[in-house]
Order: structure tokens, then sequence, then C-alpha cells
């Protein structure tokens, strides 16, 4: 803290050399969070979970920000000893990967150090954190934001990606405009109609020390969008062209790649109606041409498919999005039915109507020697035939009376686990899902929440159930507990209950809670990116705070 104080310090005198110390921090302030999760493991031979040698295992994090006027500087500091199961190894150690110093004045901002940032709505650059998944691959070197006048936005980046407590190899330049025509002057500030229009264009450089295939070493991506907005409808659209960028990832193929990305909405009172549709081909970018998974990655895909909350939706089949090529679209309907209406009850009903659907993209074979590796040819408007995902779902929420509430939920899906999961010869997963999530509240502080969950299949590990039950003093106690049970399963000795209760306290800002039991291998998603999880059983301890 004082070292980030001193900065504060140096930083003011340069860019503010009017003002004496007194005045420089009367409005300085420090804050910042914590994060621990240390979990000990036990061996389970019943569930796959591994000896792990170490016991226990932890991941800490601490961030601290210094602010005073229109200067601010932060660090945190991580520390994996060693990294939870299902998190990369290579971040075992500790250090602090991240650090900055900004300063902003009139409509100039400039940063240097380590940043995150994002370009439209990612197809061609973002930095972000997902701690949740073990991904950061924020920038480090130098970001500019301009305002030039009304209405224009201007950002330049460089620098190098995180790879773990060190940096990729590659360097990545990278330029956004963005332009808001109402904003540019009064007059035009008068239309009914919004519109913004974007474009920004990215570059990574990576020298060529591949034996066997002569590899771009500056690669290029470009990306437009617009954004249109009247009264209640709102219309997006992207493109995004990336140069041939051969890599581990694409099997080092030279065909450039593509990205398309509609969405509309239509929202008035108690109506809301959303349609999208997204096209991918060869958009898998890194920093590095030879990093795999999670690691250096320079862009991010959106997905197009609903993203659940409920432990058997969103743990056992999750959707990841595609990069090397996928076809999607998504449409949903939300209707509220007003109070004392003869659907709508004394407290009113809402109902969400969702349909996804994932397929591949036309692939017509080419030959390598005529087409310098670009493997394939696809036309830009067909489907493939193989189908990746696919669901329907409608969701009810009810409010029965002051103390009684409900959510239930229908889906219906498809998901092709050789392609999602890349485990070939697992097949294809057809199943009904089903939830109850009922809330009873007895007085403004103690309620109690269970859901009833169920996934019905033939196919993969069987039927699935789940139970939860968890009671709740505000504001500050919880416990609970929860039974995931395989009773589908076509091997009778699989048919595992993984069963885990919690404990958590509140106070304030900051939050501990203890959870103990089994967790069932699998994939955790958030966004359309996700990390494999073994299995285990232990207790896992969290700790957050903020001040």
């Amino acid at each position: 803290m004082k070292r980030i104080a001193l900065l504060g310090l140096l930083a003011g005198a340069f860019f503010m050399p009017r003002l004496s110390q007194a005045q420089l921090f009367q409005d300085a302030q420090i804050h910042g969070d914590f994060q621990l999760d240390a979990q000990y493991y036990k061996e389970d031979e019943a569930i796959g979970a591994p000896e792990v040698k170490e016991r226990l295992l932890s991941n800490g994090f601490a961030n601290f920000i210094f602010t005073t006027g229109n200067f601010s500087a932060g660090a945190r500091y991580e520390n994996y000893l060693n990294p939870l199961q299902g998190f990369d190894r290579r971040y075992e150690g500790s250090g602090i990967p991240y650090r900055y110093a900004s300063f902003q004045k009139d409509n100039f901002e400039i940063t240097a150090g380590n940043y995150y940032e994002q370009f439209g709505s990612g197809l061609i650059f973002r930095a972000y954190e997902e701690r949740g998944l073990g991904l950061d691959n924020a920038m480090d070197g130098i970001r500019v934001k301009y305002m030039p006048m009304r209405g224009v936005r201007l950002k330049g980046v460089i620098g190098k990606q995180r790879a773990f407590f060190e940096l990729g190899e590659g360097i990545v330049r990278g330029a956004d405009a963005e332009v808001t025509i109402n904003e540019l002057s009064d007059n035009l500030s008068n239309l009914n109609t919004n519109i913004t229009i974007g474009g920004s264009f990215v570059s990574k450089y990576q020298a060529d020390d591949n034996p066997d295939f002569n590899l771009p070493e500056n690669v290029g991506a470009g990306a437009a969008r617009i954004n249109i907005n009247k009264g209640n409808v709102n219309l997006y659209g992207e493109y995004a062209y990336k140069a041939n960028d051969p890599s581990a990832a694409n099997n080092f193929n030279y065909r450039p790649g593509q990205a398309l990305l509609l969405t509309a909405s239509y929202s008035q009172m108690g109506l809301g109606i959303s349609a999208g549709a997204k096209r991918v081909d060869n958009m898998d970018f890194r920093s590095d041409r030879n990093a795999t998974g999670t690691v250096l990655q320079m862009n991010f895909l959106p997905p197009l498919t609903k993203q659940h909350t409920y432990n058997l939706p969103a743990s056992i089949y999750p959707y990841a999005t595609q990069p090397l090529g996928e076809m999607s679209y998504q449409g949903e309907v939300s209707y509220n039915f007003k109070r004392d209406s003869p659907l709508g009850g004394k407290y009113g009903t809402n109902i969400a109507v969702n349909f996804s659907t994932v397929k591949s993209i036309e692939k017509d074979s080419l030959h390598d020697e005529t087409t310098k590796r670009q493997i394939y040819d696809s036309d830009f408007f067909k489907f493939g035939d193989e189908g990746y995902f696919s669901d329907f779902n409608i969701e009810l929420q009810k409010k029965f009376s002051s103390k009684l509430k409900a959510t239930l939920t229908y889906l219906n899906f498809y998901y092709n686990i050789d392609v999602v999961q890349g485990l070939v010869g697992h097949g294809k997963v057809r199943a009904n899902m089903a939830v109850a999530d009922v809330t009873y509240k007895f007085n403004s502080t103690h309620s109690v929440r269970t859901e009833l969950q169920t996934l019905q299949t033939k196919d993969d590990h069987g039927s699935w159930g789940m139970g939860l039950v968890e009671y709740t003093v505000a504001p500050h106690w919880f416990v609970a507990v929860l039974d995931q049970y395989n009773y589908g399963n076509p091997e009778t000795d699989q048919r595992i209950h993984y069963m885990t209760g919690t404990v958590g306290y509140n106070r304030n800002t900051s939050r501990i809670s203890a959870t103990y039991g089994r967790q069932r291998a699998g994939i955790v998603c958030v966004g359309g990116v996700c990390r494999n999880v073994p299995a285990s059983n232990g207790l896992l301890v969290s700790i957050t705070s903020s001040f």
C-alpha cells in the first residue's frame, strides 16, 4: 500500500505541479477486495477423485486501488499454493501479475501497465478476467483513450498478454473508433433514432520459428459494427474478418477467419422479444500461435444460447462456443401477465419462452497443394449437416402470496458431446429437464428455499436428479444441503449420490462459507468459455471481503 501511495504522490507531482502535497491527498482514497478459496481434498475411488499430495490447495487474490483526483494506481497480489484442482498448474506460485497507473484529464486518458479492454462485442479483441474459469488475458502495455469531440471516442492499445505469471510472446496492437451520430451536434440530438457506428483493427506480431511451415509473423483483423435504437426497438450488427492465422488450435490452417453477429430486441411494458444470429468460421485468435485451451486468447465470441443458472442445466451439459466453425440463432419472448388478470392473479405472472440452436458450418474439402493449406471452402450462408446443440425452454415465475413464490422451468435439449467437449465416441444426448424452485418467507429475516430438478435421458450416463434445501437467516446466516444423484446410470455401481452441505456468514461487505462433500467431474462454463473440473471430495472454505 505504501508503494501505491508513493506512485500516486510522484505521478500527482508530475501531472499537477501546482498542487501542494496536502491538496493532492485531500481527496485520496484506497480501496480494494480480498478473496481466498482453499480446499482440503480426500481420495474417493467411487467417484474417481484422485489423491492430492498436498492435501490442501488454495487460490488467493488481493486488490489494492489508490485514487486521487485524476490519477489512479492499483495492484493485485495472487497466490496459488498450489492451484485448486481444475485450474492450470502453470498458475503455481505467487506474485503481482496485475499493476497499473492511469491518468485522466479533459477528454484524454492514458493507462500504463495492466488493463482490461474490449472492442465492440469482442469478436477481434477482448482482454478480460473470469476468475472462476482461471482465465486472465490482461494486457501489459499502454492504453490511450481520447474524445476529440462530442460523440467521438477513440482507443488505442499496445502490449503483450498475460500468460500465468509471465507474458506471451506475441505483441498485440489495436485501435478502435466509435461515433454516436446523435451526439455530434445539438440538431442531431433531437432525432428519434439513435445511431452508433464503430470500427476496430487489431494485429499481432510473433516471430516465425516453425521449421515445417512458412508462417505469417504479422496477422491483422478488422471489424465494423452498428447499433440502432429507436423507441422500443434495438438493432445491433457486427462483422469481423481475420487474415490467415495458422496455429495449433486450427491445425495450421491458412484459411482466413470471419464472424458475423446480429441481434434485435423489442420491449414495452410487460413484453420483451429478442432474437439473434451468429456465424463463426476459423476465428480462434491468439497472441501465441502455439497456445491452446483458454491461454492467450485475444478475442471473445458471444454465445447465442441461454445461460442457465440452475444446477443441472448449468453444470452437466453446458454449451461451449466452437471458434473454428458454428452457425447459431436464438429467440426469446417474455411476457408479464398483469396483476388481477385471469392469468396474473393477485401478484402477476411472468412467462419466458426461449429457443436456441447451433449447427456446423458447411465445409467442402480442398487439396492442400493448390490452396496453401486452406483445407476447406465454405458457403457463408449455408448450415452444415451436424447439429452441435439445441435448447427449448419455458420458465414461469409466480408469486402466490406475500410469503410464497415459485419458478418452474422446463427444458428440452440436444447436446453433441463429441464436438462440444471433444470426447469423440461419447455420442449425443437428447434429454428433458424440469426445475421447481420454491421460496417460503416466514418473516422478514427467516426464509427457506427448495429446489427439485430432474434430467431425463437414456443417453450418456443416464438420468439425474437434484434436490436442494437452503435456509436463510437474514442478513447474516445461511445453510444449505444439496444432493445430485445419477439414478439412471446404466452401470449400477455408478448410481452415486453427490451430496454437499454449506454454511455461510455475511457481514457488511465480507462473506465466509464452508462446503463439505462430493463434486462431480464435468465442465464449468461462463459465457460459452469452459474449463474441466475433476471429481473431488473434501472441505472448501471461501472468504471474500472488500473495503
